[in-house]
């Protein structure tokens, strides 16, 4: 393994070209959910990365999807259109297809093309929704709708190829938590993503990256740019602490990596993880792995949640709070507390159980539970990692 203090040539500004060699679906065959577990391969990179930490992935689009916008603009994909802060002008193509985010239009473009429509119906349209009352009505209208939606719904409003990119954003980057330990994998990074598919205004859509990654990657030939982005999150650094880790759905990927690091180490220190998903039979997603450990006596206590499995949905939360004395027990005992994934309700509600088991196992006012909180944080004994 090389030197994990050396620098690596490589970063978000220059990616590494990595090469995907696993691609493999983690759901079982009746599932809701389509999850894959990812393997990028880091050789040759000089890249170092620890358990907690995420992996940067800069995508492309559809070439469809680019192509349909070339066509709907009635042009070439051949003409020369300058980017922000770019040196030298590249292909309309190009642009569509690796540097611009097609979806996430806004009302500037629609402003644009108000001035720009020749079509009656059209103009009569685009001064409805730019109406000061349309707040709302806008809002949710370029939600439903891409580039390409507009740019089809106003056909009259013809836009040069310049004009139009002046009016997108840059395609992102992806961070994705990293699912692997270099202590046991230095030249790879597991990766466990969500791929997402979806329909509004009667089109298919799919999540840029996690299709990039699902369907457009060659396993073992399409370069992949990469970068490590480091994180605070990440196992306890006294391996005798215990880890207590809440990790739905993919989630769970961090889980992995600090299981595999303080395996890998020999930490003392106990683990106990509580997953949810919607169905055991087929989104347990890395059972084997769990089974594994636990048998080991590496994992210590694994609770898991499968809200569809029964008539009321049952979430990590619950198991919480069913298991409220024992986890109170650790947490008092100086265990760490982690939390990934769903930053907009599961971690919120992930959060309000904390509060709760200590004030109720405790003893203390819920003033007193919440400074409690406020102390594990400053510690760095209340971790999250949540998108």
């Amino acid at each position: 393994m090389s030197d994990p203090d050396s620098p690596s040539a490589y970063s978000k500004d220059t990616p590494f070209p990595a090469r995907v060699v696993e691609n493999r679906v983690l759901n079982g065959p009746g599932s809701a959910k389509e999850t894959r577990h990812i393997v990028v391969s880091i050789a040759g990179s000089g890249l170092h990365y620890k358990a907690g930490d995420s992996l940067g992935v800069f995508p492309s689009n559809r070439p469809e999807e680019a192509d349909a916008i070339v066509a709907t603009l009635g042009a070439s994909g051949d003409e020369p259109v300058m980017l922000p802060k770019a040196a030298e002008p590249i292909s309309l193509r190009e642009a569509l297809f690796s540097k611009l985010a097609l979806a996430g239009p806004t009302k500037r473009i629609l402003e644009t093309m108000s001035a720009r429509a020749s079509d009656p119906a059209e103009r009569a349209k685009l001064a409805g929704l730019l109406a000061p009352e349309s707040k709302e009505v806008l809002a949710a209208w370029l939600d439903d709708r891409e580039f390409i939606d507009v740019l089809s719904e106003f056909p009259s409003a013809s836009l040069k190829p310049q004009e139009l990119v002046e009016h997108m954003r840059k395609l992102m980057p992806r961070l994705y938590s990293i699912a692997s330990s270099p202590r046991m994998h230095p030249l790879e990074i597991h990766l466990t993503v969500a791929v997402v598919r979806f329909t509004t205004n009667r089109r298919e859509r799919v999540g840029v990256c996690t299709t990039y990654l699902a369907d457009r990657v060659t396993v073992g030939s399409s370069p992949v740019p990469v970068f490590v982005s480091h994180s605070h999150f990440g196992p306890p650094e006294d391996g005798s602490k215990d880890a207590i880790m809440v990790g739905p759905g993919t989630g769970i990927a961090p889980f992995r990596a600090f299981l595999q690091d303080r395996v890998a180490t020999g930490a003392k220190g106990r683990n106990w993880l509580f997953f949810g998903d919607q169905k055991r039979a087929t989104d347990f997603l890395y059972e084997e792995d769990w089974n594994r450990w636990s048998a080991a006596g590496s994992l210590t206590q694994l609770h898991t949640a499968f809200s569809r499995d029964q008539l009321n949905k049952i979430y990590v939360q619950d198991r919480m709070r069913e298991n409220a004395a024992d986890l109170w027990t650790w947490i008092k005992g100086g265990a760490f507390f982690y939390v990934c994934g769903d930053a907009k309700r599961m971690a919120k509600d992930v959060d309000i159980a904390l509060h709760d088991v200590i004030a109720e196992q405790s003893g203390m006012t819920p003033a007193e539970a919440i400074d409690y909180v406020k102390l594990m944080k400053k510690d760095k004994r209340y971790q999250r990692d949540v998108y």
